[in-house]
């Protein structure tokens, strides 16, 4: 393969070389937008699926799935959210030869399909809280440049939905929900910032969307979540009432949590270098690839002790791949840099005369695992190669802010911006036309690294409820 483009100054290119370079999707399905996953990029999701599942029930939810195919009139009966997802649904009409007597949407998300059920599973305050997830593929109809995992139009996703029993409660799910999502992060090894969206940018019909934002270079940005308070925006229409302890009828208050394939695509960009991706041991397909290097004479010393290192790693539970193919090491070297796995181990002569194999970590980083030995080195290298990897990722994303005074700073922008910001509507709208961008919101959590207090706002110079805000260009 040629040098990958520059990652700084060439972002995209840089993101769909190496995307491919390292087998993670094939992009050559016959419908846009659409694409396969390849075995390798299976696996590295099926491991972030893992985390995810992890944390989430933790919190005590719980698995379901439901039907792709809505129908119209229930799709319909929250306008506010068709509004929102007219214009990305796919429909279907049709049933053979005949034609549907009730037109069919291609979920685009999952509100529409679940609530007219949740009206029947919640009858009673016994029924509450209902915390439900699935993972599914749900359908947009993306009329962007389509790029893997970024932006497509059948898309891997994660959605909980609940029923709570009023706002206090709601509100508790919210803030369960970023906390699971903190946890994922940290195994992903991805800062990010969780940021109140505002009104105008919420998503449909929600009382308000926290999202969860990464900055990917020349103040561009990538959401890769999101979690939204409902209040009873969806529960009035879909009728979702509940009998309280003392008799009268009362309407559930919901919230979701959304994440995507984004997720990876997020991985990719943070971790990923000139040399390719870089996985976190979390979601890496194979944890370690062993290489035997053979001796000149064709003896097999080497090959017999990458074999005997590799069936102590693979039970002891580490997802470990032994190449032992034909071709020179430094090709197999290069072949697994690209894929990002986080350890390599080499068996030379050497090696197998010290009974040590040398590490290589996908930093850089040399060190030695002992035979007798092997798991809990490999344990403990992978354990300091993710702690590597996250004050790495940890530096870039502080480096990636500014603070910006005035509009005219905002189009010269190389970093996502820090605003002060008065809170108007009509002040966010100036931020962002400057910018040819969005104003993200405001951070839920406090912000990850020291700022002074917000000064003026920046674009009406009003001092009263003045805010930090934060400005970017999504991707």
């Amino acid at each position: 393969m040629a040098e990958l483009p520059d990652k700084t100054t060439a972002f995209i290119d840089w993101y769909l070389e190496v995307v491919e370079a390292a087998d993670l999707t094939d992009k050559r399905y016959g419908v846009k937008g659409m694409n396969i996953w390849t075995p390798y990029g299976f696996v590295a999701r099926r491991n972030l699926d893992r985390v995810i599942v992890q944390e989430i029930e933790a919190t005590g939810s719980k698995p379901v799935e439901f039907p792709a195919l809505i129908a119209a009139n229930e799709f319909a009966k929250e306008k506010e959210h068709i509004k929102g997802f007219d214009a990305e649904v796919f429909w279907v009409t049709k049933g053979g030869l005949s034609e549907l007597d009730v037109p069919l949407v291609l979920r685009p998300t999952s509100e529409t399909a679940m609530y007219p059920v949740f009206a029947l599973w919640v009858r009673s305050h016994r029924d509450l809280p209902l915390n439900v997830y699935q993972i599914v593929n749900v359908f947009r109809y993306e009329t962007k440049t389509t790029r893997p995992f970024l932006r497509v139009r059948e898309i891997h996703f994660f959605e909980e939905h609940t029923c709570q029993a009023g706002e206090p409660e709601a509100t508790e799910r919210v803030r369960s929900n970023l906390g699971a999502f903190a946890r994922m992060a940290a195994a992903y090894a991805l800062p990010y910032l969780a940021l109140r969206r505002p009104d105008w940018d919420k998503f449909p019909g929600a009382h308000y969307s926290v999202a969860f934002d990464i900055p990917v270079g020349g103040a561009r940005t990538l959401q890769i979540g999101s979690v939204h308070h409902y209040r009873q925006n969806f529960s009035e229409p879909y009728g979702i009432r509940y009998e309280t302890a003392d008799g009268r009828q009362e309407l559930v208050h919901q919230t979701t949590f959304g994440l995507s394939e984004r997720l990876l695509g997020a991985i990719v960009a943070v971790h990923g270098d000139s040399k390719g991706v870089v996985f976190p041991p979390s979601i890496a397909p194979y944890e370690a690839v062993i290489v035997p290097i053979p001796e000149s004479g064709g003896g097999e010393g080497p090959l017999a002790a990458a074999r005997a290192l590799y069936e102590r790693l693979h039970e002891a539970g580490r997802r470990v791949f032994l190449d032992d193919g034909e071709e020179r090491p430094g090709a197999k070297y290069y072949h697994w840099e690209v894929r990002g796995v986080p350890l390599r181990l080499e068996v030379g002569r050497r090696e197998v005369a010290s009974r040590r194999a040398t590490a290589v970590d996908r930093l850089g980083q040399k060190s030695a695992v002992a035979f007798d030995s092997a798991p809990q080195d490999v344990t403990s290298r992978l354990e300091a190669f993710d702690r590597a990897l996250q004050e790495r990722a940890r530096e870039a994303f502080r480096a990636a802010f500014a603070v910006a005074r005035s509009l005219d700073e905002l189009p010269k922008s190389s970093k996502v911006r820090l605003v002060s910001w008065c809170g108007r509507e009509e002040c966010g709208h100036r931020v962002e036309a400057a910018l040819d961008g969005s104003l993200l919101g405001e951070p839920e959590e406090g912000l990850p690294f020291e700022v002074e207090s917000p000064g003026p706002c920046i674009a009406c110079g009003e001092t009263r409820d003045a805010r930090w805000a934060l400005a970017g260009r999504p991707l």
